[in-house]
């Protein structure tokens, strides 16, 4: 029965989760693949294998919670040069680009 309840469970967090990504429009798609190409990548890298930023590779990303991912996006990182996006991004921006980052778009 537990083992059900799980099941249900994840299947109610992928459900809850992805909205935020689907309502991301084909050509917001496109402009977010170009920010983090452009913007992010000019402090991660452009190969986002990092530079002053963190590596944003999918291997390092996966150490993350989609969430915190979501949040440093959005709210930024005191004490460092990591900006917050907020008030250039969504947060359904910022849960499409987690998804992209770590590996679950293309």
């Amino acid at each position: 029965m537990r083992l059900i309840a799980g099941f249900v469970g994840l299947g109610a967090s992928l459900l809850l989760a992805w909205p935020a990504v689907a309502q991301v429009s084909p050509a917001r798609q496109d402009r977010l693949r170009e920010m983090v190409a452009q913007d992010c990548g000019s402090c991660h890298g452009m190969t986002r294998k990092g530079g002053l930023g963190s590596p944003l590779l999918a291997e390092d990303m996966a150490r993350l919670s989609s969430e915190a991912v979501i949040e440093t996006i959005l709210e930024g990182r005191p004490g460092t040069p990591m900006p917050p996006w907020k008030t250039m991004l969504s947060r359904d921006d910022a849960a499409w680009i987690t998804a992209y980052l770590m590996g679950e778009l293309k």
